[in-house]
């Protein structure tokens, strides 16, 4: 067959395709863009771009990168694949529970089909999404993928594009839907050669990783539509169904129309013709109710908005940690304030930032927030990546997962959680230039050594060890405690399952005694964080479900109105 092959690439004065090789003089087009066109492909072929007589880079937008960041492009035909979920029409994001794990520690074998071996687990869970960590190409075999370089190519390590298909379609045969994370507020900076092809990124706005995305400068609307056209991209190629979108409060965009407003306006577009429900989630740490709210209404539209704040309310309260950002939160007060609506600061001074934060999300859906106890980033940004399960006791962990799972926000669990997993989440890297490593590292112990940590106990990133032990044990699953543990969730989800939706909850809070009372129409939840024994009888019409330490979980008798 043959291909067009396409690449922006302004300013430049010459550039050449090398595909199967050879070289392919390309014509300059419109607006900074180059063609090739009749050029003899096959999939699997390798492919790349030389600039100006340069080294040959991968394509800005490589379908796959078999052999790394460093590597060629590789031609791939996305009709290829025989999908078997004709008549999947996706799940909406309310009402569901989500479930958020780790392509490379989920499983043995590291890989999307790995992930495939596991969906059983996650059916008789209770799960309804499952969210994959960030999967677009990033150097070496191991890391989180927030380094991410090749937007629109599944990591080779994993399965490359072959293996997420058969891990979508084998969710959707399942019944699962599938949320995939992005990062399109950076890139990452190993195998990144976007500035060597145009503007885009720019110096104009700063963030944590250096100059910013080019969303609203010179050169912005194709900048825009590579980043639109990677999130449609896995929407209709991969079959996902919802994206959600990292650190949206790093993007910076002055346009008259935002790109978080765009992308939702496509992604509505492709769901309309392909009559699939997609939706889009967004973490912010603003405190914004723009982002969820209607674009009629002035806002972006987005599905739903992480909230921050309801896990720290509720780990600080837990633990009784008051360091970094956990020194706004500790209070039962504030635990009650974000069962109640997600979002602890609401236009309230925080000591913390020393300003005012957050507005008000008056009108907004409770479903339009998205809580966890747990997730990658709470977990895998401790210096030792420990989970809850391994700071507070059965009781507190059991609190924390009955609070959750009776929320009438969207809850979701992170690997292992459901069994109170032994294994960490740490931090794991693989690049390549030993320099880069060697940052890493130094950079990780030094922050933690301002918390007091002994920098030769945060463990090195690109140790594989480090990797290593953040892999689960599946094994553990036969131990009497995780198994009980494991029980205790699935019986809250399936309690979930059978509580009206409803809007207004009611908390009563002793904040001497340590004592919460969370209730919706359809369940109670107390939970006792003091020294003295706070368990009483059931309440009128309602019945014990669930009694552990530190908390009852009470359910309204079927039939007593």
């Amino acid at each position: 067959m043959t291909l067009t092959f396409k690449v922006w690439a302004p300013g430049q004065e010459r550039v050449e395709l090398l595909a199967g090789g050879r070289r392919h003089p390309m014509t300059p087009t419109q607006r900074g863009w180059w063609e090739a066109e009749g050029v003899a492909a096959e999939p699997g072929m390798r492919y790349g771009y030389s600039l100006d007589g340069g080294d040959v880079r991968p394509d800005p937008r490589s379908p796959s990168q078999p052999d790394g960041v460093f590597g060629l492009s590789e031609v791939v035909d996305h009709a290829a694949h025989a999908w078997g979920d004709a008549g999947w029409r996706g799940l909406p994001l309310a009402g569901s529970v989500l479930y958020e794990l780790h392509v490379g520690t989920f499983s043995p074998q590291g890989t999307f089909d790995g992930v495939v071996e596991r969906l059983p687990h996650l059916v008789e869970l209770g799960i309804d999404l499952v969210e994959l960590m960030p999967v677009a190409e990033f150097d070496g075999a191991r890391g989180w993928g927030y380094d991410g370089v090749d937007l629109f190519a599944p990591h080779h390590a994993y399965g490359g594009p072959a293996g997420l298909k058969r891990l979508v379609d084998a969710c959707h045969a399942a019944g699962l839907g599938v949320v995939l994370d992005v990062v399109y507020n950076h890139l990452g900076p190993a195998g990144n050669f976007l500035a060597e092809f145009g503007p885009y990124f720019t110096e104009r706005h700063k963030t944590g990783w250096g100059p910013a995305v080019n969303f609203d400068g010179g050169g912005s609307d194709e900048v825009r539509r590579l980043i639109v056209d990677s999130a449609l991209m896995w929407m209709r190629d991969y079959h996902i169904d919802g994206l959600r979108l990292d650190a949206v409060h790093v993007i910076i965009d002055q346009t008259p129309v935002h790109i978080l407003e765009r992308l939702q306006e496509e992604v509505e577009a492709l769901g309309e013709e392909l009559h699939r429900t997609m939706f889009l989630v967004a973490e912010s740490d603003l405190n914004d109710p723009r982002v969820v709210r209607s674009r009629d209404a002035g806002g972006y539209g987005l599905e739903a908005v992480w909230s921050d704040d309801w896990h720290h309310a509720l780990h600080a309260a837990l633990t009784g940690e008051g360091s970094g950002y956990y020194a706004d939160f500790g209070s039962l007060e504030q635990l009650g304030k974000a069962l109640r609506q997600a979002w602890v600061y609401d236009g309230v001074w925080s000591e913390y930032r020393q300003r005012t934060r957050g507005r008000a999300a008056t009108g907004v859906a409770d479903h339009r927030f998205l809580v966890a106890a747990q997730n990658h980033d709470q977990v895998g940004n401790r210096a030792a990546g420990d989970r809850l399960c391994a700071l507070v006791g059965e009781g507190e962990t059991k609190a924390a997962a009955a609070l959750l799972l009776t929320s009438p926000f969207t809850p979701m669990l992170f690997q292992g959680e459901e069994w109170a997993a032994s294994a960490p989440f740490q931090y794991f890297t693989d690049f390549a230039d030993p320099e880069l490593g060697k940052a890493v590292r130094e950079g990780r112990r030094r922050e933690f050594a301002a918390f007091g940590w002994d920098p030769e106990q945060v463990p090195d990133p690109q140790d594989p060890a480090t990797f290593e032990r953040s892999k689960l044990d599946w094994n553990e699953l036969e131990e009497p405690a995780h198994r009980a543990m494991l029980d205790w969730h699935r019986a809250l989800i399936g309690l979930r399952r059978r509580l009206p939706a409803a809007e207004e909850v009611r908390v009563e809070v002793d904040e001497a005694s340590r004592v919460l009372a969370f209730e919706r129409e359809g369940a109670i939840v107390r939970v006792n964080l003091g020294s003295e024994d706070g368990k009483s009888g059931a309440p009128a019409r309602f019945r014990p479900m669930l009694d552990s330490p530190s908390v009852t979980v009470f359910e309204r008798v079927p039939g007593d109105g």
